[in-house]
């Protein structure tokens, strides 16, 4: 019983932090924004979640940027040029 103690207190921490690693991998590298991002034609500038399934990008394609409003089933462009201004 003793040694069943002992194992646990090994491997739950050490299971634990393999998921932690994971989980903050999965994050930084997930698709679409990634950092190497240079020599594309289309470059995703910035995202911010609006509500539950909505959000609003901003992405770069021919030198132009484009306001755009993504939902599950469509996405429309709300706005395009040079006067799109990211913070």
């Amino acid at each position: 019983m003793f040694w069943y103690f002992v194992k646990l207190l090994i491997l739950l921490p050490l299971v634990g932090g393999m998921a932690f690693g994971a989980l903050w991998l999965w994050r930084k590298y997930q698709p679409g924004m990634m950092a190497g991002q240079g020599d594309r034609s289309l470059k995703l500038l910035e995202a911010l979640p609006m509500g539950a399934f909505g959000k609003l990008a901003v992405v770069e394609f021919e030198g132009k940027k484009i306001l755009l409003s993504v939902t599950r089933s469509r996405i429309e462009k709300i706005a395009e040029g040079d006067h799109v201004r990211l913070r």
